[in-house]
């Protein structure tokens, strides 16, 4: 399963609209896979902690963004560290990296000045290389400055313009053989006169009876051209979906149900 961490009190604020959920959506979609969960966590490193602890637990395969940088609200990389029972370390190739774009940096300004890897700008630079001992490295085709992985936990900056790509390394490079590029769709309807908890033991049997197929139900309460009533389907496999759908309707009809045309 598939799992997205989105970090950072100015999403949490309102401040800045979270861009990450819908993208990785679509980039999960466009290989074949579907995300399992998302959470949000504030810039608080014991609350990621804690998050992640659980987390680690899990088989999941888990992307989180923001706070990987070395600013005081920065707290992803301890977090991470805290969370897997390890000290942060200095990675030499991390480290390699960052002077690197130090150096592009001051070219960039026009710095004439020799360049001082000890001056306390470079050095707060260089706590980006402080990681939990034994992480991987995450490439970052923006500016170099990598992210990391602590087994299959991947982090990644805040900003879009690293994050994206870099996910997409991650699944390129290491779930491929996770991909399912056959055709994928969905049928639903609407339903009338039942209830959820009728229908509960039918969901449930389409999805026992039909392998690689998802039922959703989604109840509505009413709008001005319908009345009370339950989107119902089924999502996965093409070659699946018809003889769910006809199975479901089916099912439905003889609850009692009345199928009926959407908005």
């Amino acid at each position: 399963m598939f799992g997205l961490i989105i970090i950072g009190d100015e999403i949490l604020s309102g401040k800045r609209e979270d861009k990450h959920l819908a993208k990785v959506i679509q980039l999960l979609g466009a290989r074949g896979l579907a995300l399992g969960w998302a959470h949000y966590l504030a810039d608080d490193r014991e609350q990621i902690a804690a998050f992640l602890r659980r987390s680690f637990n899990s088989n999941d395969i888990v992307f989180s963004t923001g706070g990987i940088g070395g600013t005081p609200d920065d707290h992803t990389r301890q977090a991470a560290a805290l969370a897997a029972e390890v000290k942060l370390q200095r990675h030499p190739e991390a480290e390699r990296l960052i002077i690197e774009r130090a150096h592009e940096i001051a070219r960039e300004r026009g710095d004439t000045a020799p360049f001082d890897p000890a001056s306390p700008e470079n050095l707060h630079r260089l706590t980006m290389a402080d990681l939990p001992a034994g992480a991987d490295l995450v490439p970052n085709p923006y500016n170099r400055i990598p992210g990391f992985s602590v087994g299959q936990h991947y982090f990644v900056p805040g900003f879009p313009v690293m994050a994206w790509p870099m996910i997409e390394w991650v699944l390129d490079t290491k779930y491929a053989h996770l991909f399912q590029f056959g055709a994928r769709g969905e049928r639903s309807a609407i339903v009338f006169d039942v209830f959820e908890a009728q229908i509960t033991v039918l969901l449930e049997r389409i999805e026992a009876d039909f392998a690689g197929v998802k039922i959703f139900s989604l109840p509505s309460v009413g709008t001005a051209s319908l009345g009370r009533h339950i989107e119902v389907g089924v999502k996965g496999s093409e070659h699946q979906l018809d003889r769910a759908f006809d199975a479901l309707i089916r099912g439905l009809e003889a609850l009692g149900g009345r199928i009926g045309p959407g908005e």
